[in-house]
């Protein structure tokens, strides 16, 4: 439980000056929305494995568990929004 603060910090310093950086060359808002929403996403990953102390099994399971996920919420998102 000692690690998992220091990477929330860390990812949220890093995802903060990486969207300034982001916004101030492109001026346009989506991809500083995906920089958010990876940070996001590895900030919630982080936090299940730390908090439920898993071994090796138990992070290889959530990994993937989450990439299953996403990857069903991108395929429905894509065909919902299809032109």
């Amino acid at each position: 439980m000692v690690w998992y603060p220091l990477l929330g910090y860390g990812i949220f310093w890093i995802g903060l000056i990486a969207s300034i950086v982001i916004y101030a060359s492109m001026r346009k808002w989506y991809p500083m929305m995906y920089l958010i929403s990876v940070c996001l996403y590895l900030f919630t990953v982080a936090y299940v494995i730390d908090v439920f102390d898993f071994a090796r099994e138990g992070i290889l399971l959530t990994l993937a568990f989450s990439a299953i996920v996403m990857i069903g919420l991108g395929m429905y998102l894509s065909s919902k929004f299809r032109k």
